[in-house]
Parts: structure tokens; sequence; C-alpha cells
């Protein structure tokens, strides 16, 4: 199965994005790809972390849905879109929400982004829990490639990287985790945590970030990338816009997980 990683450079119009947005999901259906996946806030980099309100959606109806659900219904391909903002329990908060949507175009797995940022180095200051409500439940989807593989799919978003226990429960065959690392935080450790929880899952990792400076001022590290369960990295995209691409091969995974059986030894 082909699979595309997906970088953008977001800025503050949604109308913008959106068009960019769909610009790189037809440039992935060309070159064949059967699952793509936009960063985390494809939809929208605002000036403010209060702009998310403004464009929230109720779950099930709204342009952005719509949008995704129209591309991936006219490539007859997955898509995620990862991530766009969906009503919460008040009017103060959105949820960070990851939507899969089938080749018909059907919503098949909804994610809310369970743990939130917060950094703080004296320069750069971000919170995300201000403006945004913290999902509960992990989750993961079956899908089934054209050759008629079916796929374990965990769901995760961005800072959800740094708690391996999330992904060790998914118990997936490919991770995904779209992105929005800061420049500072993602030269640090985005290439070695995407490679562990490859490794330690013996699972495919695909990340796509957002990767350049943005029209709020937010420089993010980018480095779009597909990992392969022995922790090579497959295909990258270092900054700008642009798509990451690489056939998943379900063999090389059955062959690990076969050579090194460490999930079957798990005691803890």
């Amino acid at each position: 199965m082909k699979a595309a990683a997906l970088q953008m450079v977001s800025g503050i119009s949604v109308d913008a994005n959106l068009q960019a947005a769909g610009a790189l999901v037809d440039e992935a259906a060309r070159a064949g790809c059967e699952l793509a996946v936009l960063p985390e806030y494809f939809c929208l980099m605002g000036a403010k972390d209060g702009d998310k309100l403004a464009v929230r959606e109720p779950f099930g109806e709204g342009r952005i849905q719509q949008f995704l659900a129209a591309k991936a219904r006219e490539h007859r391909i997955w898509l995620a879109g990862g991530t766009l903002p969906l009503a919460a329990g008040d009017d103060a908060h959105v949820r960070n929400t990851l939507l899969v949507f089938s080749p018909q175009g059907e919503c098949a797995a909804r994610y809310d982004k369970i743990h939130l940022f917060r950094f703080d180095n004296g320069r750069e200051r971000y919170d995300e829990s201000r403006v945004i409500e913290r999902g509960a439940q992990p989750v993961a989807l079956e899908i089934e490639a054209r050759d008629g593989r079916r796929w374990r799919v965990g769901l995760s978003v961005c800072y959800d990287l740094r708690f391996p226990e999330l992904y060790r429960g998914l118990a997936a065959d490919l991770l995904l985790v779209p992105s929005a690392f800061t420049h500072v935080t993602g030269q640090a450790h985005w290439e070695l945590l995407l490679r562990a929880r490859a490794v330690e899952n013996l699972a495919f990792v695909l990340a796509p970030a957002q990767g350049g400076r943005h029209e709020n001022g937010r420089r993010t590290w980018g480095h779009s990338m597909i990992v392969d369960p022995w922790g090579e990295v497959l295909a990258q995209k270092d900054e700008g816009a642009g798509v990451a691409a690489a056939p998943l091969d379900g063999t090389r995974l059955d062959q690990v997980r076969s050579q090194l059986p460490a999930l079957e030894h798990r005691v803890l």
C-alpha cells in the first residue's frame, strides 16, 4: 500500500489552506497513493489561539469535513485530515480532531487529541489547554488496501508522540502522527521519537507535519516522514509544502515481527 505524508505551511485563511491541501492530495493520488494524511492544523494556523473557535464545526457537518469527504471520494483513497477544530463541551474550547475518511467519502474514524502541548523556554510559550478540550479515548481502525491486505491503523496527534503507552495500547500495524512540532522541539526530538515508536511497536509510522515559517510568525520543524518497523526512514520532506510518499510493504512487516517477536515477549 503506497502512502503519503502531506507537509504544509498553513496560514490564517481556511480557504487558502484547503486549496493548498487539495493540491497535495491530488498530487499524492496521481502518484498512486492509497492513503494520504494531512498534518495537524492543516486547515488553520491562526494569528492567535482563539481563532480556532471561529471555524469550529459540529461533528458530521461543515465545509472542512465536506472537503475531506469529497477529496477521499474523488480519488477513491483513504484520507486522514489531521487536525480540524470540532465543537467541544463549552463555547471557549474546541476538540483538536483527526478524522479518517474512506474511499467512499464516509467518516471511518474520529480521534480527539488526548495529550495537550505546553512549552515555555522563556522565548516561546504554548499552552493548548487554553483553547483545546482534550480527548479521552484511544482510537484505531482497520483499513483494507487494494491488494486485499487489512491494516490496523492507530491514530495519534503531535504531542501524543511523547507518550509511548498510548501506542503500545493501539497495537497497530501503522501509526499516524499528524503534527505541528515547533522548530526547537522538532530539531531535538522529532526523528528520534518517530523512529523509537516504530521500533518498539514493530510498526510503520507515517508522520505529516507543518514545516516552515507561517503567517502568524510561528516556525515549525517539518521533516514529514515515513518510517518502517525496523526504524528506517523510507521518505522525508525537510521543509516547505510537499509530499513524502513510500510503499508500505506488508511482507516486510510480517518478516520483522517474525524475526524479532518482541511483541510476543512482553511481560509487564
